[in-house]
């Protein structure tokens, strides 16, 4: 099978991949993420899957436009569904060029991360396979969590503190004050 994999870090691409090659998969790699905030940080996480994929012989296509203008014009004043619109984007994406590019199924590696929600992304991929004609691949990658870690930290690869979006940057830093004024 050869499968075209969303990647949205190179940290959570280390488990998926040696996984899925492992068992015979032919497995390629897209970095598209217009979510990611500031453009230095997605500079930096595009300079790291190149690094990555370098280091673990992937091949890897990237998306050089950053689209962060598009991404927040659809999310601001529906930011509690940026999840599923940025879930969307980047799997339409992936999915499109892999229908047009010979893959047998596409995936992401966003199925590794303990923190994104797994079910609305297998709910959005299966939906968007079907709309662009290809199958979505949903594996749930979760258990190598650890052991991603730990290669991502072997590699020295940058390991982002937050999701990527200016809401999850905001959401790593506040407290649970209550808006208002405070005496000072």
């Amino acid at each position: 099978m050869r499968l075209l994999m969303h990647i949205c870090c190179a940290p959570c691409a280390c488990y998926p991949f040696r996984k899925l090659s492992g068992e015979g998969l032919e497995v390629e790699g897209m970095f598209y993420n217009p979510n990611i905030h500031p453009y230095l940080e997605w500079n930096r996480r595009l300079s790291t899957v190149q690094k990555w994929a370098r280091l673990a012989g992937a091949k890897v296509y990237y998306e050089g436009f950053y689209g962060l203008k598009e991404f927040l014009r659809q999310v601001v004043f529906r930011e509690e569904e940026r999840c599923r619109y940025c879930y969307r984007i980047r799997l339409r994406a992936v999915a499109g060029y892999a229908a047009r590019g010979g893959f047998s199924a596409y995936s992401t590696t966003l199925l590794y991360s303990i923190y994104q929600k797994h079910a609305l992304i297998k709910e959005i991929g299966e939906k968007v396979g079907e709309r662009e004609g290809i199958k979505f691949f949903y594996r749930d990658f979760r258990s190598g969590f650890r052991e991603g870690v730990r290669l991502s930290k072997t590699w020295d690869l940058y390991r982002q503190p937050y999701c990527g979006c200016i809401y999850s940057e905001q959401e790593r830093y506040q407290t649970s004050r209550k808006p208002g004024w405070e005496k000072g």
